[in-house]
């Protein structure tokens, strides 16, 4: 293992201010692998410090820094590497491109200076860096330095003859620099020799990375001078070129491609002139001045020649010129695939360079060339491989790089009318002037075609009539792959325009039935009838996707056209019956895509007819009589037959039973046997013998056999295991490989082909090109492997290696000799949505990957035995003599087991979800370890790879010992073996090895392989380091924790590397550097980097030299040219944020990413659209507030250029989640301008005639039609173009816009719900209008999905705003003055372009605007209310079609919807008619005709709900009748969704009319509907009907509602939460007697219920659990106990039923015991649970939780109420004594408990006085505890408690014993109370209360005796403490005022010590207490005069003349303060007689 290497210490001898310094010395101290390091980190310190100078300090520091770069460039130890060079080029450029350049001349002459030091490879190095620092210093300051550009550029080219070859590819990257920085101002002799000097190395130099950069060289100099624009130059350029476009790299077929493309684009011009270029001949004196020097470098002039030279002329080219430039060397016999490749990717450039405009208005021309030039070539035609690729390239460059990248919406538009209407409708002929388009042409047609509707979506409606007409007059054409394209077109056609699906499906029905009737006469056309089948199958498949425009009577109808086909066949011609089966079978097979649903009511019938298909097979003798023919017959009804198989395996897997597997088993078999018993001879030339006169029974024999092994696998994977068992006994194992790996089985598909093979001159499987590859696979297409069935992507090697996009999409058809086409099988059109797909391979090969696949999942599952048998075939077919004459067949063999053991390994490895199987047999292990090491070390690298993935999993599938024995043997072979193919390969294994076994598994083999690996990537041979470093990466990903002590030496490794010259395509072997160019070393450390970065993680923050290495890594990653490193950069810059952001530049970092949005790479560009989604889903104001205003621009550009980008949605949904409620203000103006934001055009294009046919705004409302115009939508700028030359943004992005709004707006409503004052709220009532506007615009679109956005904005605004006043005019809504708005976009959801879904939302609309009270007068509400009573009309009736408007022609399930909205519409106005009070004028006429439509509709939503369809029943085939019921399986997830949306809006207005007590629903409930009803709303009396039975439609309401409470929701808690909250309120009113009867108190329904409930209580909020106890009162009140006359004289008596109520009761407890803390543990009823405040709502909660228990218990009998009253003491005890609750909770409860208490103490039990009793004692405990003041509501507590106490003695008084002990125990702590200055006024109260009993009963006379005397004394005895004032006034105010009740010797007894306590007070206290006491002495005078006198006269005559002192001066201060208050104006007033004596 390699060795640690530490980073070595800094050789800079500086501040942070100035220019680092390198140490010579201390460089060359260091050992020399460290010398490399040093290097490396000094010149990335030096550019970083460059980097970040200003213009002053580079102007100061440019001689100390040129300094630096001289003495490394000049450096003989260690020389500088490419890095190096990089990094002081670029120091160097910066100083001087930033500073005053004042060095520039100086530093240009000493580069120039080393550069012509010595002898050319002396020091080559050293001129090497200086070469590429002189191109940046002239890139960077070229303009300044023009005089030395002449001097560079010679000096440049002298260096060519080295042999350094990165060296010589420096130099033409020196020289574009140069040019780069210099222009124009170049001389044009010196530019002329650059220019010759780089064509020659493209043509002839050896080297692909020279040719590249000469290329790119040759480009600069083409874009920045003008000396090359003429005819002769450009004819020698690309006579070179066309050698470079035949490059093996895909980096020198792009640089030759872009250098051609830049000349082309150039030389455009829409009027073209060829005027002569004149020549300009060299000075003589430079060329006598070069001979007189010696210089022999320079070419020297020699005479013209002769011969007459053609003039040159002017480069200029018309467009149609220019494309032919391309197509003429394309469609060259001679021509390469490679170099047509090249050429396509040429085209793409070229496109891209002329601009959108200038494509989008010579579109046609594009297309008709491309179509005619390229696609009808006959050089083209001729050759399938050729054709396919051609065909594929075409699509490339008019789908995914016209229409998708550079043409806008309205272009595409435009294109697509030029397809139909020029090209696609000229089939059939009609005109003699417009002849039939060729196939080719047709082909292509309908490929861009296909590829423009994917992109227009929904936009291509307004096309739409005229794309159906073309599309369905090509499918009548006489060629098969026309037919195929057109059904594919016509696929993608109907699902962007659903509204085209029915009559589609009619028509394409109609024309075969047609078709079918001509076959038996003269103008029979069999291919126009399998052509319409082939339509008819393909839009079949997208009823799956849009369910709402299907039809079951054309599913029917289709089906028994199918089966009568079939019947009616076999009394028909042979031909004819083979076009009538095949027809049906497509027709079958489209009818699979149904799905479950409808398979299973048929499929007895399938599997009979099957099986009459699929019979045994005849006698062999027989089979031998038949002829060709009739076998080709035979095998096409089998192919047909089991293309349905495989249809409905794929779509209908979740019925196959073990018997329906046993039985297609049996099908399969048979035709196993049928195969093998055709003949041996399967062609005939003769073509009567044929039937069809293309295909031969060889052909017929491939296409089954692919069929048989499809189905095979999707059996096997579709079955169940012990159906497994029965499949597998047929010998599908012998089967699967003879047709991948048996070399017999084989015939040659190119001749050419086959004898080079032969001839030994094989070289290349994958460059063969001829459609076939020698039976090679097409599951393998370079590094990718199709993934199997089931299994989980991975990130295949090929993208991780590309650049992706169109161009990477062209070079991948590169890596296979195989090209697909969809006519290889059109059985895709209805197996998959067929334009998304990738093509077919063609049938022979479909076949070989059938077989691999079938391998690959029945081999785990077979024994042991079979599966040596199966590897000893392998082996020999491997080891066949035949193959020893045939290399490229035996390649092919090899490729195919290596394929299939990958697949079966990934199955065994559970990495697929198909049956695992088994195949750890050792035998087993041991042959397939054999055969893949072999592979393993195969000379083809492909193979190496799929070989090494394979051997990964099978060492996790055996075990550690197996694992140990291979990781050995791997490594004794690569140190034995140096051959590059062996140690490439065994590093991959070892990698691949770890990272299947993972950390701990691989863990004692770690340091083992890291060291082989480490040595491996040192290894100089390009193939062995790149695939070591990709080893290293996956044991890096995999080995987790035990990696982390080779983190420091692997990083030190991967910098070592990456300075190493030897690993870049810089080296100086040829090579080297060509195998670089494809397999790039600096890509593979870089994803070792990142690697290392995700293996760290958060460690990454403590490990400081290695973050800072790892950091310098990925900083020069990033300044790398290559775009999929500075993708990788970005990668590992991702990572890195996430474990340590803390420690990198984050604001550099921020505004890299915003950056990558413009770049043209879209490598960089995804990557770094993920890193910046990635940061700003942590904090994206923080982002914000660091990039660019521009940021969000970019953004929007890229989802313009690509509007399903899925990461930029994520971006702006995350940015809108955090920061909507805090900027809303911001994000409307942010939709509003993005949907208003219109697309600059660079010239005006044409305006089209065409009229629109989508419904337009209504404009006759002039304030309508002002506001369309200030929202620009007065017409739709993607249909029609406008003359201004602008139009808006693509439609999807608009779209996109447009639900971020909608978001918003749900944002902002939801918060409102849980905030009083919601600020977001307030902004949006600020910016109201312009969500008004941009919702007008969006719904007068002539897109259908812009309209259904815009609608619901306006259904949010409206909800939202619309009982919102204007805040300027209050009288007045909001939304009033934008109601001709809304109302006016309304209009065009009706009109008869609109949809369903567009027609449903306008009506819920509709509703929503009516209920909101914006308009009030029902005679203003016009048109809207108009079309709902329409709707009413036209949905109650039981027509066949309904319409809405001027929508017509609506599907059955369409029609379902609509009237479900309409239905819910009026729902919603009757239950808003209970507040708003106008609606019921509204709603009252249409009440008695909706509530039976609701109710039904509850009953058809109950019926889809809950009863089971007849598929799941019984598979037997349905009664003919009512198609609907039959196929009501079909529709029923379809039509649920409408019901689900719409059942609780229905069952709120049925609950909202039985509160109101309407006889229209009772009536309707009951199911009577009697007509003499008017249609109002007549209240039943008030009294409750009580019924025992429920009304008939109790249940279908009931269970509706229970099952959506009981049911789990997909929905967000808040929504749930309002859901169940509405429900549980409708329930409250359907639960009720007159309703329900007592079917809601039947023991199921009531024990369920019951559990509901409890689950609700438990789980739901607040609001839920209020409804929820008053639905539990009332089911208490009205239970029949307790309605049954029940009395307190039966008290021995309990009904049955009376466990019902105990149930509902607990339910209240249960309500309570969640709000009341110690409730559910009695150990804790007197402690403090909490301490905060309770909610108002829990308050109330709680309140209402007592008030029903209270209620309830009141009914339950007599022999029950004792113990539940106990339990209702215990609940009001806990109350009392719970902290939290004293403050609020309390007090609302005791007037509750006073209730209670005095409600029992009417009828008093014996049980009941104990329970008061025990009671109070727990009140006076609690009183005590909370006198402890333990915490800080104590205080609250005692209060309560002695309130409480109070309230329960008082109340019980006539039923208490006065013998109590407790009541002294009271009394004494009431007086305690009185003393205290905390309690003292409630203890007063408490007194005065007790007072107020007098003497009622008994108990209250010992309570009076007893608190008398105390209470006296605490009068009469003056305080110790303050703040007993105000009790004692109350105290004495009380007993005077007692005297009032009591009997004159009473009054006279109690005076008699009264009196004199007052006195005795008084005298005590001071004059104070006179007012007070005068009062209470004459109150008490006045309450028994006789008594008072009395009491005076027996006073002495001290105590009477005091007490009238009292009352005097008492008097006179009430007096004076009378006075005092009433001013001088007072009232005479009579003076008080003060003479009591007798």
């Amino acid at each position: 293992m390699a060795a640690e290497q530490p980073l070595p210490p800094a050789a800079v001898e500086s501040d942070s201010t100035s220019t680092p310094e390198l140490e010579l010395k201390k460089l060359h101290a260091l050992p020399s692998e460290q010398q490399d390091l040093l290097l490396f980190t000094f010149s990335a310190d030096l550019a970083k410090y460059v980097d970040g100078l200003n213009a002053d300090d580079a102007s100061k520091t440019q001689a100390s820094v040129k300094k630096e770069v001289l003495k490394i460039a000049t450096l003989s130890s260690p020389t500088p590497t490419r890095i190096i060079r990089t990094n002081i080029g670029r120091s160097l450029a910066g100083v001087l491109g930033k500073g005053n350049r004042k060095t520039l001349f100086e530093s240009i002459n000493d580069l120039v200076g080393i550069i012509n030091a010595g002898k050319v490879d002396k020091d080559v190095h050293a001129k090497h860096a200086a070469t590429y620092c002189l191109g940046a210093v002239f890139e960077a300051a070229g303009d300044s330095a023009i005089g030395l550009s002449s001097l560079a550029c010679s000096t440049i080219l002298r260096l060519y003859k080295t042999n350094h070859t990165g060296c010589r590819g420096s130099i033409f990257r020196a020289l574009r620099q140069i040019v780069s920085g210099v222009g124009s101002s170049i001389d044009e002799t010196i530019a002329r020799d650059a220019w010759k000097q780089a064509r020659s190395a493209v043509a002839s130099d050896k080297s692909l990375f020279v040719q590249a950069t000469a290329c790119s060289c040759l480009e600069s100099l083409i874009l920045k001078t003008p000396y090359f624009d003429n005819s002769n130059d450009f004819e020698k350029l690309q006579a070179a070129l066309s050698k470079a476009l035949d490059s093996q790299s895909s980096k020198g077929r792009h640089a030759a491609a872009s250098c051609l493309a830049a000349i082309l684009v150039k030389a455009y011009s829409e009027s073209p002139a060829r005027d002569v270029v004149p020549r300009i001949k060299k000075p003589k004196k430079a060329a006598a001045r070069a001979q007189a020097n010696g210089d022999d470098d320079i070419v020297v002039e020699r005479p013209d020649s002769p011969v007459p030279v053609k003039p040159a002329t002017q480069l200029s080219f018309n467009l149609a010129d220019l494309l032919r430039q391309l197509s003429i060397p394309y469609c060259k016999p001679s021509t390469t695939n490679r170099a047509r490749a090249g050429l396509a990717i040429c085209y793409t450039k070229v496109f891209r360079g002329l601009g959108d405009t200038v494509v989008e208005n010579n579109y046609a021309e594009i297309a008709r060339h491309l179509f005619n030039e390229l696609l009808n070539h006959p050089g083209t035609v001729l050759n399938r491989y050729r054709l396919l690729s051609t065909r594929k390239y075409v699509r490339v460059i008019l789908q995914h790089v016209i229409g998708d990248e550079i043409m806008s919406e309205a272009g595409q538009l435009k294109a697509a009318r030029f397809l139909v209407n020029d090209i696609l409708k000229d089939y059939p002929t009609s005109l003699p002037e417009r002849p039939e388009p060729p196939k080719q042409t047709l082909i292509g047609c309908l490929i861009a075609l296909d590829g423009l509707l994917q992109n227009l979506g929904s936009a291509a409606s307004t096309i739409s009539d005229i794309c159906r007409e073309g599309l369905l007059q090509v499918l009548q054409h006489p060629s098969y792959t026309v037919q195929v394209y057109g059904a594919c077109c016509l696929q993608t056609f109907v699902l962007a325009c659903p509204q085209q699906l029915l009559p589609s499906l009619t028509i394409c029905m109609n024309s075969v039935n047609r078709e079918l009737g001509l076959l038996s006469g003269q103008r029979k056309a069999p291919r126009r009838c399998i052509g319409f089948a082939h339509g008819l199958a393909a839009v079949l498949h997208t009823t799956g996707q849009r369910p709402l425009y299907g039809s079951v009577d054309v599913y029917a109808q289709l089906l028994s056209q199918a089966t009568s086909l079939l019947k009616s066949s076999g009394s028909s011609d042979l031909r004819i019956s083979s076009t009538q089966i095949q027809v049906a079978w497509i027709l079958i097979g489209g009818l699979m895509s149904l799905g479950p649903s409808f398979v299973k009511m048929h499929l007895s019938q399938f599997l009979l007819l099957w099986k009459n298909a699929l019979p045994k097979p005849l006698h062999k003798d027989n089979i031998a009589q038949r002829g060709l023919l009739e076998l080709s017959f035979l095998a096409h009804v089998r192919d047909c037959a089991l293309g349905t198989i495989l249809a409905f395996l794929k779509f209908n897997s979740r019925i196959i039973t073990a018997d329906v597997s046993k039985r297609l088993a049996v099908m399969l078999e048979n035709t196993v046997s049928f195969l093998s018993s055709l003949p041996q001879k399967k062609t005939t030339e003769e073509v009567a013998l044929r039937l069809s006169p293309a295909l031969q029974l060889y052909d017929y024999d491939i296409m089954v056999r692919r069929r048989v092994l499809q189905c095979f696998t999707n059996l096997l994977a579709s079955s169940s295991p012990s159906s497994q068992e029965s499949i597998l006994q047929t010998n599908l194992l012998p089967l699967a490989i003879s047709v991948f790996a048996d070399p017999d089985n084989y015939a040659p598909n190119s001749l050419s082909a086959s004898i080079a093979s032969s001839a030994g001159t094989f070289d290349n499987l994958w460059n063969v090109g001829d459609n076939c590859g020698f039976g090679v696979s097409g599951l393998i297409s370079g590094f990718d492997v199709k993934p199997l069935p089931g299994e989980q992507g991975v990130s295949p090697q090929g993208q991780r290696l590309s650049e992706g996009g169109p161009e990477s999409t062209i070079d991948q058809n590169l890596l296979s000799p195989l090209c697909g086409a969809k006519e290889h099988d059109a059985l895709l059109l209805y197996l998959s949505h067929a334009a998304t797909e990738s093509d077919p391979n063609p049938p022979s090969t479909q076949v070989i990957d059938a077989g691999i696949e079938l391998f690959g999942v029945c081999m785990p599952l077979q024994a042991p035995a079979v599966q040596i048998s199966i590897l000893e075939h392998l082996s020999s077919f491997l080891s066949a003599i035949s193959l020893q004459r045939d290399p490229a067949r035996k390649a092919a063999i090899i490729v195919n087991i290596a394929v299939a053991f990958f697949s079966a390994l990934k199955v065994s490895t559970k990495e697929t979800s198909l049956p695992r199987g088994d195949l750890r047999n050792p035998k087993v292990e041991k042959m397939i370890q054999e055969l893949l090491r072999a592979f393993v070390v195969n000379q083809d690298e492909y193979v190496r790879y799929v070989a090494a993935q394979a051997l990964g999993r099978l060492c996790k599938n055996s075990g550690t010992n197996f694992t140990a024995a291979e990781v050995k043997h791997l490594i004794e072979l690569v140190v034995s073996d140096r051959d590059p193919n062996v140690r490439s390969g065994c590093a991959l294994a070892l990698g691949c090895i770890h990272a299947q076994l993972g950390g701990m598994a691989a863990g004692f083999h770690l340091q083992n392989t890291l060291g082989i690996l480490m040595s491996l990537a040192s290894d100089p041979h390009p193939s062995v380091h790149f695939w070591a470093l990709d080893a290293l990466s996956k044991v890096a990903d995999s080995a987790g924790l035990s990696f982390s002590s080779f983190v420091s030496s692997t990083l030190g490794l991967l910098a070592q590397l990456y300075v190493t010259e030897s690993h870049s395509n810089e080296a100086s072997s040829q090579a080297s550097s060509n195998l670089e160019m494809e397999l790039s070393t600096p890509v593979g450390i870089a994803r070792c980097t990142d690697s290392l970065i995700n293996l760290l993680g958060p460690a990454l923050q403590d490990m400081t030299r290695n973050r800072e290495l790892i950091l310098t890594l990925v900083s020069q990653f990033q300044q790398e040219q290559d775009s999929v490193m500075v993708a990788s950069s970005l990668l590992c810059l991702e990572h890195f944020a996430v474990y340590a952001p803390g420690h990198m530049e984050f604001a550099a970092y921020v505004h890299r990413l915003q950056e990558t949005l413009i770049s043209k790479s879209s490598a960089i560009r995804n990557t770094g659209i993920e890193g910046l989604h990635n940061i700003m889903r942590r904090d994206v104001q923080d982002v914000i507030q660091i990039a660019d205003e521009r940021l969000e621009d970019d953004l929007w550009a890229v989802l313009e250029a690509n509007p399903s980008h899925e990461m930029v949605r994520r971006i702006f949904q995350n940015w809108l989640s955090q920061t909507g409620l805090t900027q809303t203000e911001d994000w409307v103006q942010r939709c509003h301008k993005i949907v208003t934001r219109t697309r600059a055009r660079q010239e005006k294009p044409p305006i089209t005639a065409e009229p629109k046919q989508t419904a337009n705004t209504d404009l006759q409302d002039e304030e309508v039609a002002g506001f369309a115009a200030a929202a620009g939508t007065t017409k739709d700028a993607a249909d029609a173009e406008p003359s201004s030359g602008l139009e808006l943004l693509r439609w999807q992005v608009r779209a996109f816009a447009m639900e971020c709004l909608s978001t918003l707006l749900a944002m902002v409503a939801k918060d409102t719900l849980t905030r009083q004052e919601s600020s977001a709220e307030l902004e949006l009532q600020q910016k109201v209008g312009d969500v008004v506007r941009i919702a007008f615009s969006a719904s007068t679109a002539s897109v259908v999905d812009l309209r259904i956005v815009g609608l619901r904005i306006i259904d949010q605004l409206l909800k939202l705003f619309g009982s919102t006043p204007d805040p300027d005019f209050a009288e007045a809504s909001l939304l009033e003055q934008y109601q001709a708005q809304i109302s006016s976009a309304l209009t065009p959801a009706f009109a008869s372009d609109s949809s369903p879904e567009l027609a449903a939302a306008a009506v819920n609309v509709c509703a929503t605007f009516i209920a909101t009270g914006i308009v009030t007068d029902v005679d203003r509400m016009g048109r809207i209310l108009k079309l709902l009573i329409a709707a009413v009309e036209s949905f109650s009736e039981e027509a066949e079609t309904s319409t809405i408007g001027d929508l017509k022609g609506l599907s059955s399930n369409a029609q379902v919807m609509v009237r479900m909205a309409v239905f819910s519409a009026w729902a919603e106005l009757q239950v808003a008619s209970v507040e708003q009070k106008y609606l019921k004028d509204v709603v009252a006429p249409q009440v008695g005709k909706l509530t039976p439509l609701w109710l039904n509709s509850l009953k058809e939503y109950a019926r889809l709900k809950f009863q089971p369809d007849p598929s799941t029943t019984s598979s037997s085939m349905a009664q003919p009748g009512d198609l609907d019921s039959i196929y009501s399986a079909l529709n029923r997830e379809t039509l649920l969704k409408f019901y689900q949306s719409s059942w609780l809006n229905l069952v709120e207005a049925i609950a909202s009319l039985i509160d109101q007590g309407s006889d229209i629903v009772f009536d309707a409930l009951d199911g009577r509907s009697d007509p003499a009803i008017s249609n109002g709303t007549e209240r039943r009396p008030s009294d409750i009907d009580y019924r025992n039975e429920p009304v008939a439609f109790f249940f279908v309401l009931f269970g509706v509602a229970f099952e959506a409470l009981a049911a789990r929701s997909n929905d967000d808690a808040v929504t749930t939460k309002q859901r169940n909250l509405e429900i549980l309120q409708a329930l409250k009113k359907i639960l009720r007697p007159s309703v329900s009867g007592h079917a809601i108190y039947r023991d199921v329904v009531f024990s369920e219920t019951m559990d509901m409930l409890d689950r609700l209580v438990l789980t739901e909020g607040l609001d839920v659990q209020t409804v929820i106890v008053e639905l539990v009162r009332n089911l208490s009140l009205g239970h029949p106990s307790a309605t049954s006359g029940q009395n307190t004289a039966e008290e021995d008596t309990i009904s049955e039923d009376i466990d019902q109520l105990f149930e509902l009761t607990r339910i209240i407890v249960l309500v309570l015991t969640g709000l009341i803390p110690g409730l559910a543990d009695p150990s804790d009823s007197s402690r403090t649970i909490g301490r905060q405040d309770m909610s108002d709502e829990a308050v109330s909660l709680i309140r209402s939780s007592l008030e029903a228990l209270v209620d309830v218990a009141e009914i339950f009998p007599t022999i029950i109420k004792t113990d539940l009253h106990a339990c209702i003491f215990h609940i009001f005890a806990t109350i009392l004594g719970t902290a939290s609750c004293q403050a609020s909770v309390v007090p609302q409860a005791l007037p509750i408990f006073k209730r209670f208490v005095g409600s029992i103490s009417t009828r008093p039990q014996s049980p009941t006085i104990v329970q008061i009793s025990r009671t109070l004692s727990t009140f006076l405990r609690i009183l005590k505890n909370a006198q402890k003041r333990e915490n800080e509501a104590s205080v609250s507590c005692e209060k309560n408690a002695l309130l409480a106490s109070t309230i329960l003695l008082t109340s019980t008084s006539n039923i208490l014993d006065p013998n109590e002990p407790l009541i002294p125990h009271y009394v004494t702590k009431v007086i305690d109370g009185l003393q205290s200055p905390v309690t003292t006024k409630v203890a007063a109260n408490c007194s005065r209360s007790l007072l107020s009993l007098q003497s009622k009963s008994p108990a209250s006379s010992v309570v009076i005796a007893s608190i008398l005397p105390d209470l006296l004394q605490f009068i009469g005895t003056p305080p110790e403490i303050e703040g007993l004032e105000e009790s004692r006034t109350i105290i004495a105010q009380t007993l005077t005022a007692s005297t009032k009740s009591m009997e004159p010797l009473q009054v006279l007894s109690f005076a008699g010590i009264l009196i004199p306590t007052l006195l005795a007070r008084a005298n005590t206290e001071g004059k104070l207490l006179y007012s007070e006491t005068a009062a209470r002495l004459l109150d008490i005078a006045s309450a028994n005069q006789q008594a008072f006198r009395s009491l005076v006269a027996s006073m002495s005559e001290e105590e009477r003349l005091f007490m009238e002192e009292v009352i005097r001066e008492g008097s006179a201060s009430a007096d004076s303060r009378k006075d005092t208050g009433k001013g001088i104006d007072r009232e005479p007033t009579i003076a008080l007689k003060m003479d009591f004596g007798v």
